[in-house]
């Protein structure tokens, strides 16, 4: 289970075949291998790292690259990371699994974000609900006939990779 709230943004170093590569720091801190963690807020489990150098890698199944975005990524791309959340820690954001429903699409660019997606999901979208966008919880302003609105902060913005994403980019829900 995730928060939402991004720890990290991180960059993909590369990709072998199914075998994705992150570059980071602060999401290493007391990891193991067998730990998830989760990009663009899809759940995703260390299977090597190297804390010293900054990186971490995962082994990404066919199914989950053709339903997320993580499939588009390529090397120097941004990614928002976090680590599970623990039982003792403080729920800032909503309680996220990890597990990607869809890949929308951005209409309109921070700071009114819009999102186009799927129509069988628009009756899980409700006004003032949360909702995850790469990984990031969100409240919905307004919910649309094709998607939904979400306003987003400029902290938010400088500090996930919503900032840097315009119209047409795909984002995962």
């Amino acid at each position: 289970m995730f928060t939402g709230i991004v720890e990290e943004l991180g960059t993909v170093a590369s990709r072998d075949g199914s075998r994705l590569r992150i570059n980071c720091s602060n999401v290493l801190e007391g990891a193991s291998i067998g730990d998830s963690t989760a990009v663009n807020g899809c759940c995703l489990t260390i299977v090597a790292f190297d804390a010293k150098h900054g990186w971490w890698e995962a082994d990404v199944s066919d199914e989950t690259f053709d339903r997320t975005n993580l499939g588009a990524l390529g090397a120097g791309d941004p990614v928002n990371l976090e680590r599970p959340v623990r039982l003792a820690d403080r729920l800032g954001g909503h309680l996220v699994q990890g597990h990607v429903d869809a890949v929308g699409e951005i209409v309109r660019p921070v700071p009114d974000l819009q999102i186009r997606m799927p129509a069988s999901l628009l009756r899980y979208v409700v006004e003032k609900g949360s909702i995850t966008v790469d990984g990031i919880s969100l409240t919905v302003v307004k919910p649309l006939d094709d998607g939904f609105t979400v306003a987003v902060i400029p902290h938010t913005s400088a500090v996930t990779t919503l900032g840097q994403k315009g119209p047409g980019s795909p984002v995962n829900l």
